[in-house]
């Protein structure tokens, strides 16, 4: 009993404790509100001030524009009033003048009829009298109903004047939407038409993940401001991320409504970096740059590499396999392997491509004494030069004797007769087992590989006594894709290498 006792002492002090640590939690929510509500009624009177400051501000304004209004239509009464009198007073001086003259000539011609003197003279100055010459009609008219204003319109529009309805929110239409040649159109519309509608503010960013956006995302709002028509062209980009989510809202002179709902595009383009840890060690690899080193620039890397390898986490016991992965985001492609030895200058892209369209260029050094750039199997061996084997196929300069560019595979090499570019683009379509070759700036076709890909492919070049940069994120051009269509079956192939 006394224990049963106990145990419900204990339900209480615990249902007690659970009572009043929700009560304290639910404490603390009403005092945060308390301070958003404080902190809006400071927000409140900030903007209330604001807006009627905005209000007198405008008003005053339009009283002005009155007012210098008024004092214009003034003085142009004035000088009309002014230039009319003054006709008019010339007009009546003459008149007044000619009346007199008339009435000295009216004397003095009836004086002459009295006395039958002179009166052939006084004839002549009778019909040379002003007054015959005198036109009774007055140059200018006393009305001034043409100055006359009725101002009903403009009352109706005053009256009508009222505070600035927040804009509608815009619609952006995906299916107009466009993303090629690594530009984005996007395109959206109003509801309905706004002619208050000043401009639109767009905002971008990037993400790998599809549907609306997340809470946390990695890549931070990108803002493009003043738009003035219903779409925007978003151009030179480069695609690192797998989709760009967009939004867009209208502004009028006031104020801003709200965005749309965020829309997602994906951007279907090809990212890789250079793989370092297994380049040769007389290529200096940073970023997507490699220079051939002829005092082996890895050095140092080797040491650390060495050092890494050889502590505990990197030990054979904690070695574990690496599974093959989907064509993008591949971590490293040649996880574990050695470095490039010997004769072999070559470094590796880190991403295999394993299906789709994938496109991405490479721009080098014209003087290097030798360069290559194509593709290569994940087998490809630490002592193999880029074409001389059957796991690898690219495009060679070679500057040792005399320049030339040539296609290799399988240690067959035919020569391009082409001018040698300073920029190849490289396109590589998995399934088709196509591997081509471009004129980045111009688009020109160089060489096509027609094979069939039994293993993944990884992007592989080589350099020695030179250098080159890489682009990638980018998306297959469209000239490219239409000129794939229209040379199917007419490249040159593995085939025809000799």
């Amino acid at each position: 009993m006394f224990r049963h006792v106990i145990f419900l002492s204990f339900l209480r002090q615990e249902s007690l404790h659970k009572i009043t640590t929700t009560l304290a939690l639910k404490n603390e929510e009403i005092q945060n509100f308390i301070c958003c509500l404080k902190q809006s009624l400071q927000n409140l009177e900030a903007n209330s001030t604001r807006v009627q400051e905005d209000l007198d501000s405008e008003f005053s304004s339009l009283h002005s524009v009155l007012d210098e209004l008024k004092e214009g239509m003034l003085t142009r009464m004035k000088q009309e009033r002014a230039s009319r009198t003054y006709e008019l007073q010339n007009q009546l001086s003459a008149c007044t003048k000619a009346l007199e003259s008339s009435e000295e000539l009216l004397e003095l011609a009836n004086q002459t009829l009295c006395s039958s003197e002179r009166v052939c003279f006084c004839a002549h100055s009778v019909t040379m009298a002003p007054a015959f010459r005198l036109s009774l009609k007055a140059k200018v008219s006393d009305n001034m109903s043409h100055l006359m204003v009725d101002f009903t319109q403009e009352r109706g529009m005053l009256k009508s004047i009222n505070f600035l309805p927040v804009p509608a929110t815009p619609d952006i239409l995906v299916s107009e939407c466009q993303v090629c040649d690594n530009t984005i159109t996007v395109i959206w519309a109003l509801p309905e038409p706004d002619p208050k509608i000043d401009h639109f503010i767009l905002e971008h960013r990037r993400t790998n993940h599809d549907g609306p956006p997340r809470l946390r995302e990695d890549y931070p709002w990108m803002v493009v401001e003043g738009i003035r028509q219903t779409e925007h062209t978003l151009t030179g980009l480069r695609f690192d991320t797998r989709y760009m989510t967009f939004r867009v809202k209208a502004c009028n002179k006031a104020v801003a409504g709200e965005f749309s709902e965020p829309i997602t595009l994906e951007t279907n383009a090809f990212v890789f970096k250079l793989d370092s840890g297994s380049s040769h060690q007389n290529l200096r690899v940073e970023d997507l740059s490699v220079e051939w080193d002829s005092s082996g620039g890895k050095v140092q890397d080797m040491r650390k590499e060495k050092n890494r390898t050889n502590s505990p986490m990197h030990s054979p016991a904690r070695s574990f396999p690496v599974p093959m992965m989907s064509p993008k985001r591949t971590p490293s492609a040649r996880v574990g392997r050695d470095r490039f030895t010997a004769e072999s200058y070559t470094v590796l892209g880190d991403t295999m491509i394993d299906c789709g369209q994938q496109y991405w260029e490479v721009r080098f050094d014209k003087e290097s004494k030798a360069f290559g750039a194509g593709v290569a199997l994940r087998s490809l061996g630490r002592f193999d030069q880029l074409g001389k084997t059957s796991a690898s196929w690219c495009i060679h300069l070679n500057n040792w004797l005399q320049q030339s560019l040539t296609a290799k595979h399988n240690n067959k090499a035919r020569t391009l007769d082409c001018p040698i570019p300073d920029r190849i683009g490289i396109y590589c379509n998995y399934e088709e087992g196509t591997l081509s070759f471009y004129n980045a700036r111009t688009k020109l076709l160089l060489h096509t590989f027609r094979t069939k890909f039994q293993q993944p492919v990884i992007p592989a070049f080589m350099v020695w006594n030179g250098s080159f940069s890489v682009q990638t994120g980018m998306q297959v051009p469209t000239i490219v894709l239409s000129g794939q269509k229209r040379n199917s079956g007419t490249s040159s192939s593995n085939a025809s290498l000799t």
